[in-house]
């Protein structure tokens, strides 16, 4: 059956409110958008105490519980003003519509997890349908250092259903780092479209907004409307509306200003096509890729004679391998020289390995990393890595810095001996720019990522793995 397609968009910005957001519902509707998503925090603002955000807070009813169209019912419930506005955004602009706030929720001293000041207080998402009804909230999780919040006693698993794309699922910023919601809700709901309200702290080589965006999209084989509040000078920026195949994004860390994305996506997103169909025999370098993973020796037979390589031979004039700080994790890591090679770098159970060809050399520095161990930095949780990223300068030191230009080509495969199923691929060519693997998939209990003709300069390719029972 074909994919019926549906419009949607991502607007990045540090407000909605005042007439800021009636331009931008106008112009959404003119372009026949059916959803907009809107930033985490992009309301409120952040840097609140638990007491300051107070007076900015709505109560917030249970959409299970309760059926209400607060624009239509605005004396219903007390302390519902912003809710209230949402919705006659979403019936003025005539499409669904999902926003972060903050709420509040008064509590019992019975409660043994209420707080002292006798109120639960939640970063929120939610949503309203075309005609203004509240369809769905989500109170976060994965709280990022927000004293203001508190995270709830059960994880929501938020969906709500569409009339032109089925069921949505949402949850925020930090979450998609972690099973609960994320995985959880994609794992029992079945859901292809993900609403991620966000406010996102770009971090390279590895976890900028867009990047993992993308990567998400890509893992699960769904479609992520990514709004990502808009503050360059925290270095927040970076939305976009991502299918595993195709993005459209936003990524500016020098104008201001925000940007409203707006997109054609399918209904029912198309992903990457597993290793059983995709690749054909007749294509060499894969080919040679099947060698290596089986440990035979590869042969190449040209006019005038067959030529073998053992794979013990590649390892004759192996590179060094050196540690440097990536992501303040301590990776371990082997430079990448020459214009073709098999390169291999472990780190406890995990083995990375590396077959590039190389169309021309640069005079930049590339280094091929792995990480197996618990991140501890901003958060606690469990990560396997492996990492083909440009170094900042010359030196092995600089390897794992903060880079977003790059000239250096790549034909490859990457590919790891991953503990874990849930394997993210990170992409990011120079300029901030995402490209898409040509393959991606399982092969001999080795997860692997196949690419062949970029367009501009490779800044990272990785694999990137998460073993949520580790945490």
């Amino acid at each position: 059956m074909r994919a019926r397609p549906f419009s949607s968009q991502s607007f990045p910005d540090s407000a909605i409110s005042g007439r800021r957001d009636e331009p931008e519902t106008a112009s959404s509707t003119e372009q026949g958008a059916h959803i907009i998503v809107f930033p985490e925090d992009g309301i409120h603002g952040f840097n609140f105490t638990r007491t300051s955000i107070y007076p900015f807070l709505d109560l917030m009813p249970s959409p299970r519980l309760v059926s209400w169209n607060p624009c239509l019912e605005p004396f219903r419930f007390n302390d519902t003003e912003v809710l209230q506005r949402l919705s006659c955004m979403a019936i003025k602009g005539k499409m669904f519509l999902v926003a972060n706030l903050g709420t509040k929720q008064p509590c019992l001293g019975s409660d043994p997890g209420c707080p002292q000041d006798g109120r639960y207080q939640f970063n929120t998402n939610v949503a309203f349908s075309d005609n203004g009804t509240l369809v769905g909230r989500y109170r976060k999780h994965n709280l990022y250092f927000e004293e203001a919040f508190d995270s709830p006693a059960d994880v929501d698993l938020t969906t709500f259903d569409t009339p032109f794309a089925g069921k949505f699922g949402m949850f925020t910023c930090f979450d998609i780092l972690f099973f609960d919601p994320a995985v959880r809700l994609l794992r029992d709901f079945e859901v292809k479209h993900i609403a991620y309200p966000t406010a996102w702290m770009n971090q390279l080589p590895l976890l900028a907004a867009i990047e993992i965006q993308k990567a998400f999209a890509t893992a699960f084989g769904v479609t992520v409307l990514a709004a990502n509040i808009h503050h360059p000078t925290l270095g927040m920026t970076g939305s976009g509306i991502h299918t595993p195949l195709k993005s459209f994004w936003y990524h500016n860390m020098d104008d201001p200003e925000g940007h409203l994305i707006i997109a054609r996506v399918a209904t029912n997103p198309q992903g990457l096509v597993g290793t059983e169909n995709t690749t054909s025999e007749m294509d060499p370098s894969h080919r040679k890729f099947l060698k290596v993973l089986s440990g035979d020796p590869y042969c190449e037979k040209d006019a005038q004679e067959v030529r073998c390589d053992e794979a013990a031979k590649w390892n004759l004039n192996a590179p060094p391998t050196f540690h440097s700080e990536m992501m303040y994790d301590n990776f371990t890591l082997v430079p990448v020289w020459g214009k073709e090679g098999h390169l291999q770098v472990c780190s406890n159970s995990l083995c990375c390995h590396l077959l590039f060809e190389r169309p021309a050399l640069s005079k930049e520095l590339y280094a091929l990393g792995v990480f197996d161990g618990l991140h501890t930095v901003h958060g606690t949780y469990y990560v396997q890595a492996c990492a083909l990223v440009k170094c900042g300068g010359a030196g092995f030191e600089t390897c794992g810095q903060e880079i977003s230009e790059a000239e250096g080509l790549f034909d490859f495969h990457l590919w790891g001996n991953f503990s874990t199923l849930y394997v993210f691929p990170l992409f990011l060519t120079s300029g901030m720019t995402l490209d898409t693997p040509d393959q991606l998939g399982w092969e001999s209990d080795h997860y692997f990522l196949r690419k062949r003709g970029l367009s501009s300069g490779l800044v990272t390719a990785a694999l990137y793995g998460r073993l949520y029972e580790r945490n």
